[in-house]
């Protein structure tokens, strides 16, 4: 069995780190391949929702492979892709999910931060818990959870450690939903479903503009908006989406769970 399995669902791109008997971590041969996954979903205009997640129910990903480190920062493209595969690639246009189930723990909790959004069952737990070994963040964590958790909370996580349950990353809005145990892949796959159906070019440069934004003044990121958006305002699926609304046709938004405790 290969260590990072894909499958198409629809216009969904599943990525499964398959590690399932070492809680999902990540040697360098595992990176290799999750860097050649999203290059390929990148690639692939017949996609538009990447999921990553991980065998099994015990983990989604533990981390980088201890045992095993010095695999991940001689892999050849480790420098540009970052020691896990994918941290620094920036540059990926469409939209991407995390699927958590179980242990979601140091690089394993920077990948799922690499993702646009978090849906964890009520059982995952999370931490940056190789702050035990003196190992540090070297996949986006410290940039990636201060945007996500704000600074506190992020400073928290990093330099305690601590283990935290899922409604606890609810709380913090480190996960952005939690659903039943075994539904993490459904769900996220249900909304990955309502992505693609909406238009593409809007959703795909509003994605971007609030991406690009962090790193700019308001005044600057209006500008980006506003320059973006010349392209979406002239989509021809927007005339069309607004001819169905029009005559009637307006699907029902998608809601969060009704509990979030996995109830």
């Amino acid at each position: 069995m290969a260590k990072v399995e894909t499958e198409r669902k629809g216009r969904s791109f599943i990525v499964t780190i398959n590690r399932p008997e070492v809680r999902n971590c990540v040697d360098g041969e595992t990176a290799g391949l999750l860097f050649e996954a999203v290059e390929s979903f990148r690639r692939d205009e017949s996609l538009d929702v990447l999921v990553l997640t991980g065998a099994g129910e015990l983990a989604f990903c533990s981390g980088a492979d201890l045992k095993n480190i010095d695999s991940l920062v001689t892999r050849p493209g480790a420098e540009e892709s970052g020691a896990m595969g994918i941290s620094r690639i920036t540059d990926i246009s469409k939209a991407t999910i995390a699927a958590i189930s179980g242990y979601c723990l140091a690089g394993g909790l920077e990948l799922a931060c690499w993702c646009d959004f978090r849906i964890a069952v009520h059982n995952a737990s999370f931490g940056v818990l190789d702050r035990r070994w003196g190992v540090p963040l070297v996949d986006g964590g410290t940039q990636r959870l201060p945007r996500i958790v704000g600074l506190g909370n992020a400073l928290y996580l990093i330099e305690t450690g601590v283990l935290i349950d899922a409604e606890h990353a609810l709380r913090i809005g480190l996960v952005q939903e939690v659903v039943p145990e075994g539904q993490a892949l459904a769900r996220a796959l249900e909304l990955a479903d309502v992505i693609s159906a909406y238009p593409q070019l809007s959703l795909r440069d509003d994605r971007w503009c609030a991406y690009e934004g962090l790193s700019l003044s308001l005044l600057e990121g209006l500008r980006l908006e506003q320059r973006l958006h010349q392209d979406s305002l002239a989509d021809p699926a927007m005339d069309e989406w607004l001819r169905r609304y029009a005559a009637g046709q307006r699907p029902p938004p998608p809601r969060p769970p009704a509990s979030s405790d996995g109830s």
